[in-house]
């Protein structure tokens, strides 16, 4: 053991050792730094109460559990929690090491936790926020593919917030020192499409005073994000998927050819397979970019990350302005709303109650009239809306969890389904009840 921990000593990422039993045996410098907490000691304790606060063994709480996986394969394990920190509220990617006797016997274990910068599971001034599982899902399948150089395809409905995800997989990415360049392949016709991308020499067209370079070669070194890449044309297509196989191009006007050096992530709310099967893009072309799709969640399906989302934005106004409180009768207007427009509908909405909050308190009648009118639409198998199911704190009443829990005898995940809480908040009421 005295070996382990001097080889953990010079690892630079927090790292700590448990064994079966979920006690925390030892801790490296970094892990005492970035998760100690001044008067909590936490050697002895056992890891859900100190990373999750639970009575109860992750898996037991509604959430996956490393440490589960890593027994039954005898191998390593990866997962997205969520862990409270000095600091509040953080993602960390955990990764779960069993060390094993000379008869393949589980003895211990090596956790190492590295904490995901791009994203906060707190109300912030800028980039990624949330905590929703269908959220993590998502911040997940980023950690896990920003750190090769496969092509990524993010999928999902227009203002889910795909720019960002793009830009969390070039900051997580070894690229991360790199430009990270932006192609809008909307509204771009052909031949502007290709001058944008490639860049054109001088005289290669009336008005082409000078050369100029592509965007493709701006993003040397970096990251190229190919945003609404269902509105490429087809003729470019066949230019597009030259350039990503052959890792070259030519400037418009010029016979040079040009070698490429960036990494692809592409973005799209169209179904590209349904337009593969109509003819409109291209499969080989499909294929390319699709190496690893990573779906975003709609804001439907995140209700539970309304209130983070809503304290975000109303934080990021000018710093002149006053800073607002949501009543909790609107924020309940807010979480009852289907945002078809996801978050920037959301913004857009928070930027114009603004307006209307001279006091500083955002109510129900600064929202538009309209807002949370049309009731959000059920998931299939869920239980009829509630009729009684906010408190005072804009969150579902006590009574009503009780009724839900009585009457419902279907598995904690569709009960936290139907309240529109994730498992891991569904859990904390049920604690404070007394009833999990």
């Amino acid at each position: 053991m005295q070996a382990l921990l001097s080889y953990l000593e010079h690892e630079s990422q927090p790292m700590i050792v448990l064994d079966p039993d979920y006690n925390i045996l030892a801790a490296n410098t970094a892990y005492q730094r970035q998760f100690g907490a001044v008067g909590k000691p936490y050697l002895g304790d056992k890891c859900y109460r100190v990373s999750h606060h639970y009575d109860v063994p992750c898996d037991q709480a509604g959430e996956h559990c490393p440490m589960k996986k890593a027994l039954e394969m005898k191998g390593p394990d990866r997962v997205l929690h969520i862990h409270h920190t000095p600091r509040g509220p953080e993602h960390v990617d955990v990764e779960l090491r069993p060390i094993l006797d000379a008869r393949r016997e589980v003895v211990a274990y090596v956790e190492r936790l590295a904490t995901v910068r791009s994203a906060s599971a707190r109300p912030s001034g800028e980039g990624l926020v949330g905590q929703a599982p269908a959220f993590n899902a998502a911040l997940s399948a980023v950690q896990r593919v920003a750190p090769s150089m496969l092509p990524v395809l993010l999928l999902g409905e227009s203002g889910t917030g795909k720019e960002l995800f793009a830009r969390a997989v070039h900051e997580a990415s070894p690229r991360a020192g790199g430009p990270f360049v932006v192609v809008d392949c909307s509204g771009l016709t052909e031949t502007l499409f290709e001058s944008e991308l490639f860049g054109y020499e001088k005289g290669a067209f009336t008005g082409a005073h000078a050369r100029k370079p592509g965007l493709v070669e701006t993003a040397k070194g970096g990251t190229l994000f190919l945003d609404e890449m269902g509105e490429v044309p087809l003729a470019m297509q066949v230019k597009l998927l030259r350039l990503i196989e052959s890792g070259t191009f030519r400037r418009v006007g010029g016979i040079e050819t040009h070698q490429s050096d960036f990494r692809l992530v592409a973005a799209t709310h169209k179904p590209l397979h349904q337009m593969v099967a109509d003819g409109r893009f291209r499969q080989d072309l499909y294929y390319r970019i699709s190496a690893f799709p990573i779906d975003l969640p709609p804001l439907r399906d995140r209700v539970s990350d309304i209130p983070l989302l809503v304290h975000s934005f109303l934080q990021r106004g000018d710093s002149g302005q006053p800073r607002l409180v949501v009543d909790p009768a609107a924020m309940a207007r807010l979480q009852a709303h289907a945002w078809p427009g996801n978050i920037r509908e959301l913004r857009n909405v928070l930027e114009r109650t603004r307006l209307f909050a001279d006091d500083g308190v955002v109510r129900v009648e600064h929202l538009p009239a309209m807002l949370g009118a049309v009731p959000m639409p059920p998931s299939p198998g869920a239980a009829p809306p509630l009729a009684q199911g906010v408190g005072r704190r804009g969150e579902i009443e006590d009574a009503t969890i009780r009724q839900l829990l009585a009457t419902t005898r279907g598995t904690r995940k569709e009960l936290a389904r139907q309240l529109g809480l994730s498992e891991r908040t569904l859990y904390r009421r049920l604690k404070a009840l007394g009833l999990a």
